[in-house]
């Protein structure tokens, strides 16, 4: 069985996954990462010249592709939930765990990362993730076997809550 996590950018989930996937003797594999190393470009270059529609396709194949492994943490996109066949692919043997925080932790988390495209391109920063988030939301919680609240915890707590759960 893996573990799938699944939430916005900025809430924890790769940092989760590291120390989850240590803890428990398991491969972390992310999603982005494979995507990047399967185009050889990063992923702002990827939407750039060929669209989120190609970018949303290669990670529907690595979700396709995971799905047959075992013993996994998998660390999605944010995006991810947002193809159906990919959440039905990693929870065939999988169980989803929807990492959440505050616009605000999210702003102070992944306010100087230059690694995510704009997801809508014409508003701000923070009203982007605020309305991309309440668009999202439902997706989240319709995917989510657990929710995890990452606001004001420290990486250890959240690894420690989830290995309850486990």
């Amino acid at each position: 069985m893996n573990i799938v996590l699944i939430g916005y950018r900025g809430t924890g989930k790769s940092a989760v996954g590291r120390l989850l996937a240590a803890r428990l003797g398991r491969e972390l594999v992310s999603t982005d990462a494979e995507i990047v190393k399967r185009a050889q470009r990063a992923i702002p270059e990827i939407v750039a010249q060929q669209g989120w529609d190609y970018f949303r396709d290669l990670e529907s194949d690595i979700c396709q592709e995971l799905s047959s492994r075992d013993h996994l943490v998998i660390d999605t996109g944010g995006g991810a939930i947002l193809r159906p066949q990919n959440i039905e692919a990693l929870k065939k043997n999988g169980t989803a765990f929807w990492l959440t925080a505050s616009v605000e932790t999210i702003v102070k988390r992944i306010g100087s990362d230059n690694q995510r495209p704009s997801l809508t391109g014409t508003k701000s920063f923070v009203d982007e993730i605020q309305d991309v988030l309440q668009e999202r939301m439902p997706k989240y919680q319709a995917a989510a076997d657990h929710v995890i609240e990452t606001d004001n915890r420290s990486i250890n707590q959240l690894v420690e809550t989830m290995l309850t759960l486990v």
